[in-house]
């Protein structure tokens, strides 16, 4: 029974170093699919501005062994959640680039040809027709400009207005990483815990077979009855069962860290769980500095602190439309006509001809359409800051349910130490004296089942912890970034 503990402790090491190297790996690449300094919105929007993602799905090696970050770098590319952000960001990115045109001149390059036939009255004293036949061909290349000098500030609201949501997509993009991370993080971890499931079914079923063996040689020894040995055979057959459905829980589970992907789902998938590293053994930060993170670096807060600006500078652009435009514009061009008439020859001409023009407009009335667009400009920065407010207590909401649920996991798995150890010893004990004869089988098969309850027991309570932990830094916004993670390590000999 020694060998289950031990079991037990190296399985634990193996699933704690999954979480701390993706910590690890993400402060080496930072986001996969722009990689290097793109963890901060203005980074990632800068990165979206100039980067396509790639058209290619990618698929899953049956024979490959895939580590954690791997899996995460996978799903990053083709989820099509963060393909759907990262085009948003992009959009964002481009409509700056648009608002910020309005600061420069407008040219227009025009070439007109065209025949004119014109007729002028005359007296017919001078004429006998009494009129006079004019055409006049004409070719005239044409530039014009349109320059805006000053609009009072519209042009500007619009510019801090797309830059805010450039940076909100940004953040949004860091957002749909980070709850992809989250979901194969869990998926994985769940597929580790069935793993572990799996493995104490493996060892229950071997303890069962061990106390139908004792039963049998009781009973060939004269020491026991056959309803004791068909108790130990039901029970046996109780844990072939558990067993086939562990087995069945361990591959839908694969299936479903290949859908977590953005792969075609499968069970042909194989996971890396061969490294050791320790379990959390507590929080390096106080709760109240836990929530102070999640308010600074959490990316959906970022995100609506972005939409806050962008509100106002969109109330400031429908104010400016109370303000007059100053536009400069004027035109250059070379006209050539050659024109004929029916009463004598016209001169012909080709020569350079302008117009500029400074104007100055200014919208006195227009039926109380500037007056509603502001209100609704106001109204949208109101939401934006009720949202806000809503987003803050959920932000604090998530982070006290991960502090609680982690220090309530950190002692279920203590306790489940305690319980598989007193269960090994509890076993252990029935079965030796019922071989002795001093117990009977019925205290044998309690123990054994107490036994299977621990062993599934700690499997569980280890990857509740886990998974608690990767939800701690989900919630506080640290999940793929380069901060220190909020628990803190212990080793088997004790050391930190």
């Amino acid at each position: 029974m020694t060998d289950t503990i031990h079991l037990f402790c190296r399985h634990s090491l193996r699933l704690t170093f999954l979480f701390f190297f993706v910590c690890l790996w993400a402060q080496q690449r930072g986001l996969s699919q722009c990689a290097g300094a793109a963890s901060t919105p203005r980074a990632v929007s800068e990165c979206a501005a100039h980067s396509i993602p790639s058209g290619k799905v990618a698929a899953l090696d049956p024979k490959r062994v895939y580590a954690l970050a791997e899996l995460i770098d996978i799903a990053e590319r083709n989820n099509p959640r963060t393909r759907i952000v990262w085009e948003q960001a992009r959009q964002k990115a481009e409509q700056l680039g648009i608002e910020k045109s309005a600061y420069y001149p407008v040219l227009v390059g025009l070439a007109v040809f065209g025949d004119q036939r014109t007729i002028t009255p005359f007296p017919e004293s001078l004429l006998p027709r009494g009129y006079s036949t004019v055409e006049i061909p004409i070719i005239q290349p044409e530039v014009t400009m349109q320059y805006l000098l000053t609009d009072f500030g519209k042009r500007e609201a619009k510019v801090d207005g797309a830059t805010a949501e450039k940076l909100a997509a940004g953040a949004n993009f860091i957002q749909a990483n980070q709850e992809v991370a989250f979901r194969v993080a869990s998926e994985y971890y769940k597929l580790l815990t069935a793993q572990e499931r799996l493995q104490a079914a493996q060892e229950t079923l071997k303890t069962a077979q061990t106390t139908q063996d004792a039963a049998e040689d009781q009973l060939a020894n004269g020491r026991s009855t056959l309803p004791d040995v068909l108790q130990a055979r039901a029970e046996t057959s109780q844990a072939v069962f558990d067993l086939e459905s562990a087995d069945g829980d361990e591959k839908i589970s694969r299936v479903t860290l290949t859908e977590a992907i953005g792969v075609e789902p499968s069970p042909d998938i194989t996971i890396d769980s061969e490294k050791d590293t320790p379990l959390p053994e507590s929080l390096t930060l106080s709760i109240d500095e836990l929530i102070e993170r999640a308010l600074s670096d959490r990316p959906d807060l970022a995100a609506q602190a972005a939409e806050i600006r962008a509100a106002d500078d969109a109330v400031r652009a429908a104010k400016a439309e109370y303000r007059p435009k100053i536009v400069l514009s004027g035109s250059a061009a070379q006209t050539t006509v050659w024109p004929t008439a029916d009463n004598g020859q016209l001169g012909y001409a080709s020569v350079p001809t302008w117009t500029a023009e400074l104007g100055v407009e200014w919208r006195i009335f227009d039926g109380g359409a500037r007056k509603n667009g502001v209100a609704i400009a106001e109204s949208k920065r109101r939401e934006a800051q009720d949202e806000m407010t809503e987003k803050h207590d959920q932000a604090t909401r998530e982070v006290w349910t991960a502090f609680i649920a982690f220090r309530t996991a950190l002692r279920k798995e203590q306790a489940a130490l305690s319980l598989l150890d007193s269960a090994n010893t509890s076993y252990s004990a029935s079965l030796e004296a019922y071989k002795y004869g001093v117990k009977n089988l019925v205290d044998v098969v309690t123990a054994e089942r107490q036994l299977a309850k621990a062993r599934l027991s700690g499997v569980s309570a280890r990857s509740q912890l886990f998974l608690e932990a990767v939800d701690l830094e989900f919630v506080t916004g640290n999940l793929l970034r380069n901060k220190s993670a909020a628990t803190k390590l212990h080793t088997q000999d004790g050391q930190k």
